[in-house]
């Protein structure tokens, strides 16, 4: 459980460095990655996990794939 939780708060981490580096809100990457504000502030906070297909709509927002290893 704790590997998970590091995961999951580095995964957190990486996105909201993203989303900061391209200069975007939250409210912007919900907007183009076709959720709610509230769902991008969650997996930023790194309170829950994200599903794959989650993951990706983020990714893709950026210009990015995800890659499961």
């Amino acid at each position: 459980a704790y590997d998970e939780e590091i995961v999951r708060l580095r995964l957190a981490r990486q996105i909201r460095d993203i989303r900061t580096a391209h200069q975007m809100t939250q409210s912007g990457v919900a907007q183009k990655s076709g959720m709610p504000q509230s769902v991008v502030a969650r997996i930023e906070s790194g309170d829950r996990g994200i599903s794959v297909d989650t993951l990706g709509r983020i990714a893709h927002t950026f210009g990015k794939e995800v890659q499961l290893v």
